[in-house]
């Protein structure tokens, strides 16, 4: 028994002794106990040891037995862990929670720990959103003082985002800002997608980017006041209400720049400057101008200069004047940079993201922008990048803490179609291969007599600098077989070097050999068609380059951009033919009303001039096969109305202006279904050979007009484009429907 609270007597114990205690020394049971032999202790005293030989943790149950002048301590020591189960788990597998519990097998059972245990396995549950989950640990008593420990699992259901409302929201209505967030409300695809899933830490996620939002807009005293979950009637799923202050929108004011530095002309570093005075204010434009400046100062081999933006507000005028003041920085250097987590990405790959190496000087910005280099490789679910003291105050030690995640992919499918009856497709792609950063994939697709079979292969550090080397390589027979007659075999390979000439732009580098061959033309198609296959199979050697520059999602105005592209490709390095072939893509974007409605302009044409004579081949000409809407593949361009085959024969030269809008068509945003409008207007005209004028090669415009439906599903995102023709040729093939993926430029 053990001693009671209310005895009044005194012991004196000229002996102790430990009964029960096996794997546990007696001595160590007397040292919790503190009690020394033939000393007088009161009945409070006998009864303060028993509690501390309890509390140790060590035993099941204690007893203190006074006979006489013997203190007899009988213990029952805790059970030794036989084996550790999970049951009623379905969610989380067995490997997952083993990985989360700390109790082991084979060592000691702690009833306190196996409660941790269980409050562990709850909380990994509440991050998957299921925060009715329930963990109750029990144990199987076994011979020899063995338990099993058994944790038992109630999962409970999803707790789902039934709604998602903002309060106090003025200028941007509930729609636009759901889609900032990243939670979503629970939708169609419930079953599959798991943003609609209830998880706190997203919340708070949430409230940060919704932040950004606001700021890159200029809202600069923006605040998320409260982000409220409250549980549905049902209790399976919650409302999320977040209350929010908008403020004022601000501009720029006036923009300038000083030096504290005397070697340091300011009028340079005022020339770097892009922000222009009543922009909307940025800080992301702020950041970017500051970098700018500081890559500047190095380039000027000015070390430790710090770019320090001095901001003044006017609320009269709700402008901000932004002073960029260049001033010495602290004489700091990377000691070393670590690397934890990367168990398949080699350390290379990591490293490459940073400007800076051990001994550079320390930029706590370059640090930053490596970060988010890192994360943007999409080779790591979590990435970390800290900066701490090394071993002197001036050497700083640069801490990278990644977690990785699945990067490739391997998918079978099938395809019919009435003109090549059943076909299969197999593509693979790993986008970190061998852990080397490199992208590897290949893709077949096979139907009837058709097929198509590619390679590509990319290491974007190449020689370890900002140099993408590609490999891509194709082979593809009868593969234009809508709306024509004849087959064609094309084999491709292409070596390339693409890299950055500025911060929006980049210039790529290629060489391609291609050999054609045009077989199968019917005897009466036209003498164009027929001499172009009597030439056989031919070799196009040729060198080309593309120059790209491009603001969308990356410039100064988030809501605004432009890409620019223009390539040239130079036949004629050796091979059957000589040609120049050139194209240019132009795209502007512009979010309007308040972002909800996107609008969008491009602008695309080319031209195929034929060096040494030669004619043009139609594997070599341009058609309007997804450029123009509303039209047939193969069902646009000149042709030879007096054969009795009129093939499309394409043209030397196209051009297409097309202008879209996107915008909400009032259906709940879980469903991922918005609206679009298009007018598509272009032409593709010329020939080297129109047989004396039996051939009108002329400049014809075609025009079409249509409605898009675009929906987000979890396999992509589809587009879903209802055309008409309102301006054609008598000869031209419509397309009243098509399904593409939507493109996203």
């Amino acid at each position: 028994m053990s001693p009671g609270t209310g005895q009044a007597q005194d012991y004196r114990f000229s002996n102790v002794t430990i009964d029960g205690a096996t794997r546990i020394e007696p001595g160590t049971v007397l040292s919790y106990a503190g009690i020394a032999k033939g000393e007088a202790i009161t009945a409070g005293q006998l009864n303060a040891a028993y509690q501390r030989v309890l509390a140790s943790g060590l035993f099941e149950t204690v007893e203190f037995i006074p006979s006489g002048n013997t203190l007899v301590i009988r213990v029952q020591e805790f059970p030794t862990v036989n084996r550790i189960n999970f049951e009623g788990n379905r969610r989380l597998k067995d490997e997952e929670l083993g990985s989360i519990v700390q109790s082991q097998v084979r060592r000691v059972y702690s009833p306190s720990l196996a409660e941790q245990d269980a409050a562990r396995i709850t909380q990994a549950y509440e991050q998957a959103g299921r925060l009715a989950a329930n963990v109750e640990p029990k144990i199987i008593r076994r011979s020899n003082n063995r338990v099993d420990l058994v944790f038992e699992v109630k999962e409970g259901r999803v707790s789902e985002v039934e709604r998602i409302s903002f309060v106090g929201n003025r200028k941007f209505g509930d729609r636009r800002l759901r889609r900032v967030l990243e939670s979503k409300q629970a939708g169609i695809f419930r079953a599959i997608i798991q943003r609609d899933t209830f998880i706190a830490d997203r919340v708070e996620f949430d409230k940060q980017v919704l932040r950004d939002f606001y700021l890159s807009r200029g809202y600069v005293d923006f605040q998320v006041l409260s982000a409220t979950p409250e549980f549905s009637r049902e209790r399976n799923g919650f409302f999320l209400t977040i209350n929010v202050r908008e403020g004022q929108k601000f501009s720029f004011g006036e923009i300038t720049t000083t030096s504290e530095l005397g070697n340091v002309d300011p009028d340079e570093f005022q020339a770097a400057i892009r922000i222009r005075p009543g922009q909307t204010f940025s800080p992301t434009a702020v950041d970017q101008t500051i970098a700018r400046l500081e890559r500047l100062a190095v380039q000027k081999d000015l070390d430790f200069i710090r770019v320090e933006p001095r901001v003044t507000r006017n609320d009269r005028t709700l402008t901000l004047d932004i002073e960029f003041a260049v001033v010495k920085g602290p004489r700091i250097f990377v000691e070393r940079i670590d690397i934890e987590g990367n168990a398949t990405t080699l350390d290379r790959v990591v490293r490459r993201q940073f400007t800076s190496v051990e001994g550079d000087p320390f930029n706590p910005r370059e640090i930053r922008d490596s970060a988010e280099r890192i994360r943007a490789l999409g080779f790591f679910s979590k990435a970390d990048v800290e900066a701490r003291e090394g071993s002197s105050p001036d050497q700083v030690i640069v801490d990278v803490n990644v977690e990785e995640q699945p990067t490739g992919s391997l998918g079978f499918g099938a395809t019919y179609s009435t003109a090549t009856g059943v076909g299969a497709t197999v593509n693979f792609s790993e986008r970190n291969f061998l852990g080397r950063g490199q992208t590897l994939r290949f893709d077949i697709s096979a139907s009837g007599d058709s097929g198509v079979y590619s390679f590509g292969f990319a290491e974007p550090g190449f020689l370890g600098r900002d140099l993408r080397f590609g490999i891509n390589a194709s082979y593809a027979h009868d593969d234009s077989v809508t709306n024509t007659t004849y087959n064609t075999v094309r084999g491709t390979f292409s070596p390339s070097l693409e890299f950055p000439l500025s911060e929006f732009s980049r210039l790529g580098l290629r060489y391609t050999i291609e050999g054609t061959d045009i077989t199968s033309v019917p005897a009466g198609s036209s003498a164009v068609l027929l001499a172009e296959s009597a030439r056989g199979l031919e070799l196009a050697s040729s060198v080309g380059y593309t120059y790209s520059y491009r603001t969308l999602s990356t410039g100064l105005d988030p809501d605004a951009g432009v890409l620019f592209r223009w390539s040239q490709d130079f036949a004629g390095v050796g091979g059957d033919v000589q040609y120049v072939k050139s194209q240019a893509l132009l795209v502007g974007e512009r979010k309007i009303l308040n972002d909800e409605v996107t609008v969008r302009a491009i602008f695309e044409g080319g031209f195929h001039h034929s060096v040494g004579g030669g004619d043009s081949r139609i594997t070599d000409r341009f058609n309007l096969n997804g450029k123009i809407r509303g039209f047939d593949i193969n069902g646009v361009g000149p042709r030879d109305l007096t054969a009795a085959n009129t093939d499309a024969l394409g043209g030397n030269y196209f051009a297409v202006a097309k202008v879209e809008a996107e915008f909400p068509l009032g259906l709940p945003e879980e469903y991922g279904v918005h609206g679009g409008v298009f007018l598509d207007v272009g032409s593709v005209w010329g020939l080297d050979n129109d047989l004396g004028g039996a051939i009108d090669d002329s400049f014809k415009l075609r025009s079409s007009i249509g409605f898009s439906l675009f929906w987000d599903t979890p396999i992509g995102p589809l587009r879903f484009n209802f055309s008409r023709a309102i301006q054609k040729e008598s000869y031209d093939i419509e397309r009243e429907f098509d399904l593409t993926i939507s493109t996203r430029f």
